[in-house]
């Protein structure tokens, strides 16, 4: 335990390398599951918590961590299984998403693992739409093969919190309004429930998404256009993409979206759970156009906007 907290914050370099990190846990005593480490903030044992009555019945109480009061979620009663039992075994895994901070009541902590996205599958499309899971991934440790969940936080968040699509009065600008039924805009997002939010806060507004659930998804799919002759400049009003993805990353993706003459002005905002400064840096290294963190619908408006006053002089 003392070594993963020692190494969580040491490892987030690796992003925009399309690599990540994975830090494995156990919600039972069978499988094995992962978050990013990117989005871990620390792991400590699992300190005494304080009830909420009327929460989320996934929501196991509060922890106070240096004088911060932070939810606990009961992670394996939040993906479907039965409530994980306290025991002394239990450990809490501290995230950082969408500007929010939320510790995951897991088991045992096992360790950290390097990987690339390459490496990283979309679950199997048998699993249905209801699953939990944004990939899988084998970890071939000391001669034996292991299958790795990695969680679709996003999705139990969702659940919990109930985000709002609903705008803002004042920030749908009414001069730009009859201008976007029947615009495009490519969304490319792991996380299904990611894609839907984005979907719904500008389905409302006439645009029409066309969605990709990874980084190789989209390209492959702009380069089809490209070499039937359509100009993606034209096809699409912009690409709002995720950073974390199976096969190829948000940043590696834009990075080759710039790299081919036939596409490189495309518009792409980066889109992420992922939070602070770095995120900046990384948008001006791949030559994204905006970033914003997940999830704003007046902010994800305000881009939309932004681009068509672009388009319009």
């Amino acid at each position: 335990m003392k070594k993963v907290l020692d190494t969580v914050d040491q490892r987030t370099n690796l992003v925009g390398e399309n690599r990540l990190e994975l830090l494995l846990f156990r919600i039972n005593s069978t499988q094995l599951f992962a978050i990013n480490v990117f989005k871990v903030k620390e792991v400590v044992k699992l300190p005494r918590l304080s009830a909420m009555p009327g929460s989320n019945p996934n929501v196991a109480g509060v922890a106070n961590i240096r004088g911060h009061s932070i939810p606990v979620i009961n992670l394996r009663g939040a993906i479907g299984f039965s409530q994980m039992p306290i025991t002394e075994d239990s450990n809490l895994i501290i995230t950082e998403y969408n500007r929010s901070i939320q510790g995951f009541l897991v088991g045992k902590v096992e360790h950290i693992v390097n990987m690339t996205w390459g490496d990283i599958m979309p679950p199997p499309k048998t699993a249905g739409s209801h699953n939990y899971l944004t990939a899988i991934t084998r970890l071939e440790e000391q001669g034996q093969s292991q299958l790795v969940s990695i969680i679709d936080v996003e999705k139990v968040l969702a659940e919990i919190i109930n985000y709002d699509i609903r705008l803002s009065d004042g920030v749908l600008d009414e001069t730009l309004a009859p201008e976007m039924p029947g615009r495009k805009i490519l969304i490319v997002d792991d996380s299904s429930t990611a894609r839907r939010q984005v979907r719904e806060t500008l389905g409302q507004l006439g645009i029409e998404i066309i969605e990709a659930s990874d980084g190789l998804q989209a390209l492959n799919l702009l380069k089809s256009w490209s070499d039937q002759g359509k100009d993606v400049t034209q096809e699409l009003l912009m690409m709002i993409t995720d950073a974390e993805m199976p096969e190829m990353d948000g940043y590696k993706l834009t990075a080759e979206v710039r790299a081919d003459p036939r596409m490189a002005a495309l518009y792409i905002t980066l889109n992420t759970s992922l939070s602070g400064s770095f995120n900046h840096a990384m948008v001006e290294k791949v030559g994204c156009d905006q970033f914003i963190s997940k999830f704003q619908p007046d902010l994800l408006v305000g881009v939309v906007q932004t681009r068509l006053r672009q388009i319009l002089g």
